[in-house]
């Protein structure tokens, strides 16, 4: 089994308290979180945020791992994962992934349905009971 860990700390009230955020690898230590950084505009991140990285990593190297499957290898693979959070219900609703990728010789069909997979399988993708969409584009 394979480990790894982040971490938070809080302190005071929900609006006005203040958060910061670490990873076992010190990538991230202590940043900054907090009401402002979640609903508003502060400056910070916040874990819908560092959800969107994630699944955005973990997609790209699940669709590079599919890719070989159909003899395909990637220049590139560039993802942005887009978290969406409804205020009112405090629920995560939907991830829609946006994917460009360079693939030399590259099969838009083979693509599409790699990318298909890369979706619905990616240990992240598994995490989230929300609706997930893809745009993939080859280019």
């Amino acid at each position: 089994m394979i480990h790894k860990s982040g971490s938070a700390k809080w302190s005071g009230g929900l609006k006005d308290g203040k958060g910061f955020v670490s990873t076992e690898t010190g990538v991230l230590s202590d940043q900054p979180y907090g009401f402002n950084t979640r609903f508003e505009d502060g400056k910070g991140t916040n874990p819908e945020e560092l959800l969107g990285a994630a699944h955005a990593a973990c997609f790209s190297m699940a669709l590079s791992n599919i890719l070989g499957d159909y003899d395909m290898v990637a220049d590139s693979i560039e993802t942005t994962a887009k978290v969406t959070l409804d205020p009112g219900s405090l629920t995560i609703t939907k991830v829609h992934l946006d994917l460009t990728a360079k693939i030399p010789g590259g099969d838009d069909a083979k693509f599409q349905e790699a990318a298909g997979k890369a979706k619905e399988g990616c240990p992240v993708s598994k995490l989230f009971n929300a609706e997930i969409t893809l745009d993939a584009k080859l280019a």
